[in-house]
């Protein structure tokens, strides 16, 4: 099911109905609908892949409670690995099975020994990259002693299989979710209603922004010989907003959702095109992602303790195994290795933790070194997407090739002008609203009433302009 679907649009004030008017006062019955709602919003996809969910929690429910009861080192670590063989053959299975089986043939081939590689016709299960990172950080963290295995099997289920950020993220800690399925909820308007403006901020970010771009990117990548280099640049930055706008776009609904059933999710995205080096970018994109990486493989692989070989060394391993996560192709992987070579000379000079703080903080505009440092990351940032969006590693460098050509200083042969001024107006707004949570947290908060429902009815109303007769799906989905 698709948030930016009439099937949501109805489902959601159902659930919500039943929740706080049916369950209020029972904990364990709110547990048990939030199971059954996640199900049907994960079997309105494909039903038959309930069973890998259910599978999932099963095992990992069953190891965390073993865990428990175990005190003997090696038998926690026999468990941990059972836990970890079998979320991670999971994912191995349906993401990367036929990349390594051709891959592996055409190697062969490559050496003069031709074999015939056996593909297999798999489907990629929704969102298994992030509910199976999610079980992880249970088992994980029950193993280190960071957090209690419960005994209460609803509440673990619902952990796992919460609808609003169940396919898309963000990737919730189970020392940060699991203790909120036990405490009492109690419905609370404010909370309610910071969660539609982050709900409403989300669907303008998908339908007016990523969608509209989409067209665009697609086109120009989808035919880039036949684009100039100026119209070249467009495509990508065309994309540059329409992954933004579509990722960040899910973790605010997902977000805004989840405080209507009184949980708080963390944070995903905190404005990262607003960045002054790349290590800000990568502590702003996809935090839930870039903090699970960093906790459950950089640390324990020495992380910054060892000498610059060891902390160069983690910090390859880290980017490229996060661009691996992304997909089974080999534009992930360079994608993941380029920003790696970016955060490099940060980490040797010791300026990876320089920019901490919201740029310009307590200024209206930023100055003329943060906005040249600005323009350079996001001009970066924008080159590393190519490959991240490119078909494979030849597509990627040939529309990088035709981009460095002497048609890069013509016109753009593409430029809408209502898209553009939705970004322009799209990025205003982020940048008024970058030392909050989200963009609408506080906008306009000491206007009005009637200047800001003005302004929440305009958005929905682009939102209903732009919406398309079949809704399209996230990206991430596809992750």
């Amino acid at each position: 099911m698709l948030f930016n679907s009439l099937d949501f649009a109805i489902f959601l004030p159902v659930v919500f109905l039943l929740y706080w008017f049916v369950f209020a006062k029972n904990l364990r019955g709110q547990n048990l609908l939030i199971v059954v709602a996640s199900y049907i919003f994960y079997g309105w996809w494909d039903w038959r892949f309930l069973g890998l969910i259910i599978f999932s929690s099963a095992c990992d429910y069953s190891i965390g409670f073993l865990l428990g009861q175990k005190r003997a080192q090696s038998q926690r670590k026999l468990l941990l690995a059972i836990s970890l063989i079998l979320n991670l053959g999971l994912l191995g299975f349906f993401k990367y099975f036929n990349f390594f089986i051709d891959n592996f043939a055409s190697a062969f081939s490559f050496f003069g020994n031709p074999i015939a590689s056996n593909s297999l016709d798999i489907i990629l299960p929704v969102g298994i990259s992030f509910y199976t990172f999610q079980t992880l950080s249970y088992t994980i963290d029950v193993y280190r002693g960071k957090l209690e295995p419960t005994k209460n099997l609803i509440s673990f289920f619902a952990f796992v299989s919460f609808f609003p950020q169940l396919v898309a993220g963000p990737i919730e800690r189970a020392s940060h979710l699991v203790p909120q399925f036990f405490a009492e909820r109690r419905f609370e308007y404010h909370l309610a209603v910071n969660g539609c403006r982050q709900i409403l901020w989300g669907l303008v970010k998908k339908v007016v922004i990523a969608d509209q771009c989409a067209i665009y990117a697609n086109s120009i990548f989808n035919n880039s010989s036949d684009y100039s280099g100026s119209t070249l640049v467009m495509g990508a930055l065309f994309f540059t907003f329409q992954i933004y706008g579509d990722f960040s776009g899910y973790s605010d609904i997902a977000i805004g959702t989840s405080r209507l059933f009184g949980f708080d999710l963390q944070q995903n995205f905190a404005t990262p095109y607003f960045s002054r080096d790349i290590a800000e970018f990568w502590r702003r994109w996809h935090i839930s992602l870039s903090t699970w990486f960093r906790d459950y493989l950089y640390i324990p692989l020495g992380g910054s303790r060892g000498g610059r070989w060891m902390q160069v060394r983690n910090t390859f391993i880290i980017f490229v195994v996060s661009g691996f996560w992304h997909g089974a192709n080999w534009t992930f992987i360079f994608w993941g290795f380029l920003n790696a070579i970016y955060f490099l000379p940060l980490l040797l000079a010791g300026r990876n933790r320089r920019h901490i703080d919201v740029v310009a903080d307590q200024k209206i505009l930023p100055n003329f070194r943060e906005a040249i440092n600005m323009l350079v990351t996001f001009s970066l940032t924008v080159f590393a997407w190519i490959f991240f969006r490119a078909e494979n590693l030849k597509h990627a460098f040939s529309y990088i090739q035709g981009i460095f050509t002497m048609d890069l200083i013509k016109m753009p042969g593409v430029r809408p002008s209502d898209l553009l001024l939705m970004v322009a107006l799209f990025l205003i707004v982020e940048w008024a609203g970058r030392r909050q949570r989200f963009a609408l947290e506080s906008f306009l908060i000491k206007k009005p009433k009637a200047v800001r429902w003005a302004f929440y009815l305009s958005l929905a109303l682009l939102i209903l302009i732009y919406s398309n007769e079949a809704p399209q799906e996230f990206i991430y989905f596809q992750f």
